[in-house]
């Protein structure tokens, strides 16, 4: 995810599917996409090891990768760093992780009802 993040800020144009929807959407997309995947690593694949704190981990990770790709996209030509597209993937990995964590508890009961 990362490198793909990476190239697509390497690029001076966006890619023309890329208005279908609204930059802020594609953000939190792609950052609740990061942030999911760093949970499941850092959660070993495992929904027992969804904690809050490896969730908050993962979403702020994930968010400090957003902070060194705004950096990054000052140094391309024809692109800027923007605050509302960094809120956009702050919105997207931390609302991505809180679900995740949520969703642990639904999976976690429905386990215990059927080892019931």
């Amino acid at each position: 995810m990362m490198v793909l993040i990476f190239a697509v800020s390497s690029v001076s144009t966006l890619p023309v599917g890329s208005s279908v929807l609204d930059d802020g959407v594609w953000h939190a997309i792609t950052y609740g996409a990061l942030a999911a995947s760093l949970l499941r690593g850092v959660a070993v694949a495992s929904w027992s090891g969804v904690t809050f704190r490896k969730a908050f981990l993962a979403g702020l990770f994930a968010v400090l990768y957003g902070v060194t790709d705004e950096l990054h996209q000052q140094f391309v030509p024809g692109r800027v760093a923007e605050f509302s597209d960094l809120a956009a993937d702050a919105v997207g990995a931390m609302g991505s992780v809180f679900l995740l964590w949520c969703w642990r508890f639904f999976v976690q009961a429905s386990v215990e009802t059927r080892n019931a």
